[in-house]
């Protein structure tokens, strides 16, 4: 792996972060029901990490000479809140994925400081998707 190929990877991972950052703005805007005020205070304490990890992801790109490209993935379609759920757990899945290769990557090309905040991001994203398991376990449809 050379630093072009880990600015483009780089890149990618942003696109993730800004389409959660703005799948979380509008979901928190688009709940309903009993839990309506839980699950929208849930998605608003997401965004600033979400955030962080853009700009962190966007600086890195930078350093290495690269250009952040800022185009958000698409936001998944969910209608119910349950989808919603099911759709941050498929998001937080793949977060975990990719700064897992992203650290391995960065260990390849002897980028310490890299790797450990890509492994401290890996443990973000991880606590998210266990948080989200937690409240689909036993979620039904009338919530």
């Amino acid at each position: 792996m050379d630093k072009q190929t880990l600015i483009k990877a780089l890149n990618d991972d942003l696109s993730y972060e800004l389409q959660a950052v703005l799948a979380y703005t509008r979901w928190s805007a688009e709940v309903s029901g009993p839990h309506r005020d839980s699950l929208r205070a849930m998605f608003q304490r997401e965004i600033p990490d979400e955030l962080m990890h853009a700009q962190f992801l966007t600086d890195k790109i930078v350093i290495y000479g690269g250009t952040p490209e800022m185009k958000p993935a698409a936001i998944p379609n969910a209608s119910s809140n349950r989808d919603k759920l099911k759709a941050v757990l498929d998001m937080e899945a793949q977060a975990i994925k990719n700064y897992s290769q992203r650290a391995q990557q960065a260990e390849e090309l002897n980028e310490t400081g890299l790797k450990v905040r890509l492994e401290e991001m890996v443990n973000d994203e991880t606590e998210h998707y266990e948080t989200i398991q937690m409240l689909l376990r036993d979620w039904n449809e009338s919530v």
